[in-house]
């Protein structure tokens, strides 16, 4: 398996949350994600994220994902965002904002 994450979930209602912020960030969509810690980030989403299966520092086994985000106007950033750190997301492309 191989895959590490400092938080995996799995009771139905984290999972569904992270579902829901997956139908949220569709590829090409241009986001500012505002993170639990209080940042935020905002650019490009390069693929739709999924769910997906990870361990944790313990071994137990969940669910969690990312989402990878770059700007074209700056051509070496990109930034990994665990979705389990985002509380909210805003669309700054018409087409999501609109359905937001």
């Amino acid at each position: 398996m191989g895959r590490q994450a400092k938080r995996v979930y799995t009771d139905q209602a984290s999972i569904r949350k992270l579902e829901s912020l997956v139908d949220q960030l569709p590829a090409n969509g241009h986001v500012v994600l505002l993170l639990k810690d209080g940042s935020s980030c905002d650019g490009v989403i390069i693929t739709r994220p999924n769910v997906q299966v990870f361990r944790d520092g313990d071994e137990r086994e969940g669910i969690n994902a990312t989402v990878q985000l770059e700007r074209p106007d700056v051509p070496d950033w990109s930034r990994q965002v665990w979705l389990d750190q985002i509380l909210r997301v805003e669309h700054l492309d018409s087409c999501m904002a609109s359905e937001s």
